[in-house]
């Protein structure tokens, strides 16, 4: 066994890990955590993904170990302190961008992070194109780009209502 410490949707979290466990085991069930969910092993459903230090990556494909002294987010940790959900969780209820919810966390944090990347330059063809790597077996994805697409109006909305903000 080996010590990990990380930071686990802002909360710091010590625990002991064997060198095989995996990211989403130890999110599911060493810390309870069951939003990521796992589909296929084989990283090639994206159902398991999640933000290390803010980047997006499949939790069934790495090492608990990997993410000592970093920040993880899952699905869980989206959510404001209050509870309102984040932007994006709001635009797949909207535009009913689920239907079983079993991929929705998965599309949801490479969502997230596709918009953060994209610096509110989005098209339809680069929503596809971010998620080739998650697979919905339901809803054929019209719903899911078009909350994406939306949740990337709404965030690229705020960040100039902060700029504009921070200049008065």
């Amino acid at each position: 066994m080996e010590a990990i410490q990380l930071r686990v949707n802002g909360e710091v979290r010590s625990v002991d890990v064997e060198g095989r466990t995996l990211l989403v085991e130890l999110l599911r069930d060493k810390l309870g955590l069951t939003g990521t969910h796992v589909g296929c092993d084989t990283s090639q459903c994206g159902a398991c993904v999640v933000h290390v230090d803010g980047d997006s990556v499949k939790s069934c494909t790495m090492l608990a170990r990997q993410t000592n002294g970093r920040a993880v987010t899952t699905i869980e940790g989206l959510a404001g302190d209050s509870g309102e959900l984040h932007p994006l969780q709001a635009m797949f209820r909207e535009h009913h961008g689920l239907q079983c919810g079993f991929c929705t966390p998965g599309m949801i944090m490479s969502g997230v992070d596709l918009i953060h990347k994209s610096f509110g330059e989005l098209s339809e063809r680069d929503v596809r194109h971010g998620l080739e790597g998650n697979i919905c077996r339901c809803t054929g994805y019209h719903n899911i780009v078009k909350a994406i697409l939306a949740a990337a109006a709404m965030m690229a909305g705020d960040r100039e209502i902060s700029a504009k903000s921070a200049d008065a």
